[in-house]
């Protein structure tokens, strides 16, 4: 039966300190098992329901909040996006980079992305737990990493790039390349000057920093134990 999106789990579950430290454009969305959304920025943190950010889907009493494209998107008016399964490795990370469109991912376990915020100076890890996902803005420098045990998927979509494209995923070295005279401008980036490409070479060289300093997070006893949790109730889910 239809309904309304109702208030879900009570209180905010995006920590306070997560939040006031996400670069400026960074979304991050929690799904939550009730079905409830919150949605949460630098600015705080609020519920998504029938009458915020939600658009009618299908049929009365279905709704949907477009990441990607809009509700005009039609062969003639494309939103050129893609979208893809990840499995990233145990207690692995991948090489920093910045994309060249806007990147959301949905972590189906226990996470860590890197950002670089401009406007502060400084790299900022975003912990991200099992259903939370993440907004990150076109050619902002960040890194992701699985902080369990066991492989992690991903649910990846980019708006306008595929991975085979130069454009997909820049890294420091490409970024010192392009800097030096290797690439002057590249697809539709919005990074075409020497300088700002060793401004992003520099950024990203920050966050290679961090990892090598800091290490891949781990993940807390609590976190451990609702994965053992989450097993159980997957068990007791899926027919056999």
């Amino acid at each position: 039966m239809a309904g309304r999106p109702h208030a879900g789990m009570s209180g905010e579950t995006v920590p306070e300190r997560v939040r006031g430290a996400l670069p400026k454009g960074v979304e991050l969305y929690h799904l939550k098992p009730d079905g409830s959304i919150e949605l949460a920025d630098r600015e705080g943190s609020r519920p998504l329901g029938a009458e915020r950010a939600l658009l009618r889907f299908i049929d009365d009493g279905q709704f949907a909040h477009y990441l990607i494209g809009d509700a005009g998107t039609s062969p003639e008016r494309p939103s050129n996006a893609t979208v893809k399964l990840g499995v990233v490795g145990p207690r692995s990370a991948f090489t920093p980079h910045a994309h060249g469109g806007e990147h959301f991912v949905l972590s189906l376990g226990h996470a860590a992305c890197g950002l670089h915020d401009e406007h502060r100076d400084r790299v900022t890890e975003v912990p991200l737990a099992p259903g939370m996902l993440i907004r990150i803005p076109e050619m902002m420098p960040h890194s992701f990493a699985n902080r369990g045990t066991d492989p992690l998927t991903i649910l990846a979509a980019n708006s306008g790039y595929g991975i085979d494209h130069e454009d997909y995923a820049v890294t420091a070295e490409e970024a010192e390349r392009r800097a030096d005279g290797g690439t002057t401008a590249a697809g539709g980036l919005t990074v075409p000057t020497a300088a700002e490409y060793r401004a992003l070479a520099t950024a990203l060289r920050g966050i290679e920093h961090m990892q090598r300093e800091r290490g891949i997070p781990g993940t807390t006893v609590r976190e451990r134990l609702a994965a053992r949790l989450r097993r159980v109730a997957t068990a007791l889910e899926v027919h056999r």
